[in-house]
């Protein structure tokens, strides 16, 4: 459900029409109050917004979007005729995900829409890493072991959602330092070997899954044949 708010009514229907039209569901409100009163009964996928309205403006509805938790996600694009670069830069700073200034093509509006719905589907799609006992959410930054929550620093978890990404591949002790601690970093490679050994003792038996190889670095691999990863 697409939802915008435009207090001009022909443009308002105008819109609502065409996304109608082209299979996205869309409803259209001339006040802040009925938006707000309709996201109550049902949270939309993305809003339309214009800045100039009554009771308050398009920038406090974001603003507002933004700070609340069950609506923070939700994908926003200002439709305003303001299209100064200040304007648009108010916006984006607020949180905004596009910018559309009037007049504006009803084959752009759409095509714009489309790519924002897509963009958030894609970001929905979280991979989930899933070996044996053990489950890495890497967005949320969790880890399961035997069902448990195992807190874990920045740096272990890092390392462990980078072998996870090459399981069954050996990751070198300089590609680790490379990608976890970053080109600048000057320790030595024992830190990789004392961050592993951390890190196996807080995953409990699942650390049993990362395996040293002599000489070169670690890798993570399958013990049986529960090993996936997922997107959910």
């Amino acid at each position: 459900m697409i939802y915008l708010v435009e207090d001009d009514g022909n443009i308002r229907e105008l819109v609502v029409y065409t996304l109608n039209q082209t299979g996205l569901e869309a409803k259209g409100f001339g006040l802040p109050s009925q938006f707000w009163t309709a996201v109550e009964r049902r949270t939309p996928e993305l809003v339309l917004l214009d800045i100039m309205l009554p009771e308050e403006s398009g920038l406090d509805i974001l603003a507002r979007l933004r700070r609340t938790p069950g609506t923070a996600e939700i994908p926003v694009m200002m439709l305003t005729a303001k299209d100064s670069e200040y304007d648009k830069v108010v916006g984006l700073d607020l949180g905004a995900d596009d910018y559309l200034a009037k007049p504006f093509g009803m084959m752009e509006l759409t095509a714009r829409v489309r790519a924002l719905l897509r963009r958030t589907v894609r970001e929905k799609q979280e991979p989930v890493y899933r070996l044996g006992s053990l489950t890495v959410w890497p967005e949320k930054r969790r880890v399961q072991a035997e069902d448990t929550e195992v807190a874990l620093t920045r740096k272990e978890f890092d390392l462990l959602c980078l072998l996870l990404k090459h399981e069954d591949r050996v990751v070198s002790r300089e590609q680790l330092i490379r990608e976890v601690w970053g080109y600048t970093y000057q320790g030595e490679s024992r830190t990789v070997d004392v961050h592993v050994r951390t890190l196996r003792q807080k995953l409990g038996r699942a650390g049993d899954l990362i395996e040293t190889v002599r000489g070169v670095g670690y890798r993570i691999r399958r013990k049986d044949d529960e090993t996936e990863t997922v997107l959910e």
